[in-house]
């Protein structure tokens, strides 16, 4: 266990005190959880009093006995069936759990029953949740920079069940090509269920909805167009769907000639509806990034059926707008916004 943990441990405390709320204190127990509490599992100290204090401390913040979450946690790296077996140490935690909630539903019934209890059980689901999706099936890794830097590395999870001792500051060090991956991190990855274009598809049934998305990502593109000179040619890849990509360049780019490519020829029957065709090139085709510098502006779609880390080493167009997740930053970059989870990159050849 190392000083930054202890010290994020007790910011962890002052900040549920400071702003006690169903959402703090659940994401608290679902980040704390899967960080430091996970990492004191692993990494504890070489003093046995010293794991007997911090283990209560955590015990008490997060309402979990911890000697139960480690041996539950360590039978599952040992691929073992867990048993729950009494111990003192067990039997000590879970009398100041007890202890704790009788103070508060005696002292303060109101925030007990009606803050603390929904954002306990908010953050044991936010934890259910976690540990399902880093293990359907096999463990996942998950390698956003943003993610992995606010959960010290917890996306690396594969190389974690490789080396479970390993400090979470060397797991990047062991990086596996063949661990099995996701877009996604752990708490987010039923949003593969959906697919983006079932998400698409919703859009498409709310204006309001269809405002906040053109409106979000017209703030994001003017921002990086200010990066650039006039285009005179750009690409849209895969903008049929919803074409907000188009609308908003038709304003922001107005002596563009546009062309939307995309191989799904009812998304651009559907796009030619919305869109002022004599400004708009539509074409029915897959895109490939060999069509390097037919383009003044590439605009790559979050849902690119393709190599995305080809279009950032090699940008197949003078500038190369990606859609991308929000933990994806690179060149030039704006977040379109943190709810739908997704910034825009500007890379240039």
């Amino acid at each position: 266990m190392d000083g930054l943990m202890i010290a994020l441990a007790i910011t962890h405390a002052a900040v549920v005190a400071a702003a006690p709320t169903v959402p703090v204190i659940a994401v608290g127990v679902w980040w704390n959880s899967n960080t430091i509490a996970h990492g004191f599992i692993h990494r504890p100290f070489r003093r046995r009093p010293a794991n007997w204090l911090f283990g209560a401390y955590l015990t008490l913040l997060l309402g979990i006995p911890q000697s139960l979450w480690r041996k539950r946690h360590l039978a599952h790296h040992a691929g073992r069936a867990w048993r729950l077996r009494l111990s003192a140490e067990l039997a000590i935690q879970s009398a100041l759990v007890l202890a704790l909630w009788a103070v508060l539903a005696a002292r303060a019934p109101a925030f007990f029953f009606f803050v603390y209890l929904p954002g306990y059980v908010v953050g044991l689901v936010l934890c259910a949740l976690h540990g399902h999706y880093e293990h359907a099936g096999e463990p996942i890794s998950h390698y956003g920079k943003l993610y992995n830097l606010l959960c010290f590395n917890d996306g690396y999870h594969a190389e974690h069940h490789a080396a479970p001792g390993v400090h979470w500051s060397r797991l990047p060090d062991r990086r596996a090509a063949s661990a099995c991956t996701s877009a996604w991190p752990a708490p987010f990855r039923w949003m593969e269920a959906f697919g983006l274009q079932a998400l698409e598809r919703i859009v498409l049934r709310s204006g309001a909805l269809q405002r906040f998305v053109l409106r979000t990502h017209a703030q994001a593109f003017r921002a990086v167009l200010e990066e650039l000179p006039p285009a005179n040619r750009v690409a849209i890849v895969g903008g049929g769907l919803f074409p907000r990509t188009a609308l908003i360049l038709q304003q922001l780019l107005p002596r563009a000639r546009i062309v939307i490519i995309d191989e799904n020829l009812a998304n651009l029957d559907r796009a030619r509806t919305r869109l002022n065709a004599a400004d708009v090139e539509f074409v029915h085709a897959r895109y490939t990034i060999t069509d390097r510098g037919a383009y003044d502006l590439v605009v790559i779609p979050l849902s690119f059926d393709g190599d995305r880390r080809a279009i950032y080493a090699r940008p197949p167009g003078c500038a190369v707008i990606v859609h991308d997740w929000i933990w994806n930053r690179r060149g030039t970059s704006r977040i379109v916004s943190v709810a739908l989870l997704k910034r825009i990159n500007l890379v240039r050849a």
